[in-house]
């Protein structure tokens, strides 16, 4: 362990010294970028946004975002729950661990089941990104994927993430190219939110915050695995993944038998994707996320076609939450539910589906531009 963290430090230092001048990390490893009503950290391994303060409606300073105290203990933690890091390059599932392009069929590690998630077992969550730009405001990761390094995800394919934060905004924005040949591309800001930052004494659930997505009529049915069947429904009002008609409190359905295994096979709650509606204004505010306890509220914004979310059920109640976290005198175990990680994406497993007409936004090269941009807005309800 101490050899991993020492490497891990010396590759931080490493980063901050090609950029005098520039915001150096602390002693975490961690580069802080602040502007007004917002304060966010990262470190390079998986381009990962390690703590995020925003205040809450009685001007208390929350760390709204789950993590680890220690920073050196993201590239070791044998759960790597993807703590608000950046996947790739392919995210979320590919069924049964094969996809094809022109004609040419490509195998991918299951690491999920029969299906690949993330793009296996050393996707770029798993590494560490170079530090490219730096400016008290803003900072840059960047990485090379060389190909076949994750197995089946062939071509090499050069991608960066800049982050920046502005008045009450953190704003995200990645691009990527694979240079000689066709391969898939689809990346994600895999953000988990506690809202109450676990400080509510008498609730440390998700269930009490507040979901709404009006633009999200359509739901991408799935399987006992979280896959995708191909089916790509109209989600009636009032139904289990219905936020669209009204916001809801993430727990509303609690009750209804269908809760339980909603997700997959013992997953309860949710783990799936939400098809937001063709004709929007991307621009605008497509998903909001509240909590009345704490008075926060996260607005997103995304060029992205669809929504993944998660809301924590494999949480086994054995993982501490930050210091920065919860109340004195309390244990600080996360709770099974105890979070919901926010991922704006393309339709998952799209390229295995080409009926849905997804694979220009999917498949890119040689020398295709991938673009993603997203952006949370935050305030009190």
């Amino acid at each position: 362990m101490r050899f991993v963290v020492a490497i891990f430090a010396a590759s931080m230092i490493g980063s901050a010294l090609a950029h005098p001048g520039s915001p150096h990390p602390d002693a975490q490893g961690r580069y802080t970028l602040e502007a007004e009503g917002i304060k966010a950290q990262f470190i390079p391994y998986a381009a990962t946004l390690t703590n995020l303060w925003v205040a809450d409606k009685n001007g208390v300073q929350r760390d709204i975002v789950l993590g680890y105290d220690n920073a050196s203990y993201y590239p070791v933690d044998p759960g790597h729950p993807v703590y608000n890091a950046i996947p790739g390059r392919y995210v979320n599932r590919i069924g049964n661990g094969t996809y094809s392009i022109d004609n040419v069929t490509y195998t991918t590690q299951k690491n999920d089941g029969p299906n690949t998630l993330h793009s296996g077992t050393n996707n770029w969550s798993f590494r560490n990104w170079n530090v490219s730009k730096v400016t008290n405001s803003s900072m840059t990761f960047s990485i090379l994927d060389k190909s076949n390094s994750s197995l089946g995800m062939i071509g090499d394919v050069t991608a960066s993430v800049t982050y920046t934060v502005s008045k009450n905004k953190w704003s995200i924005s990645m691009d990527a190219v694979s240079k000689d040949q066709k391969t898939p591309i689809m990346l994600t800001q895999h953000t988990y939110f506690q809202l109450d930052a676990f400080a509510r004494p008498d609730n440390r659930t998700i269930w009490k915050h507040t979901l709404s997505m009006p633009e999200a009529k359509r739901i991408l049915k799935a399987d006992g695995n979280a896959l995708p069947t191909g089916e790509i429904a109209d989600i009636p009002a009032g139904d289990m993944s219905d936020f669209w008609s009204a916001p809801r409190e993430l727990g509303f359905a609690s009750g209804n038998a269908k809760f339980e295994n909603n997700c997959g096979n013992g997953c309860h709650g949710y783990n799936g994707a939400w098809a937001f509606n063709e004709k929007r204004n991307k621009r605008k505010t497509v998903l909001t996320l509240s909590s009345e306890w704490s008075g926060i509220k996260a607005a997103l914004a995304t060029d992205q076609d669809a929504v993944v979310l998660y809301t924590c059920n494999w949480n086994d109640g054995k993982t501490e939450f930050k210091s920065t976290q919860g109340v004195a005198g309390q244990d600080r175990f996360i709770p099974r539910d105890g979070c919901i990680a926010i991922e704006a994406q393309d339709y998952v497993d799209g390229i295995n589906h080409p009926e849905w007409g997804r694979l220009k936004k999917q498949v890119f090269g040689p020398g295709q531009q991938y673009h993603w941009a997203s952006s949370w807005t935050f305030g009190t309800m």
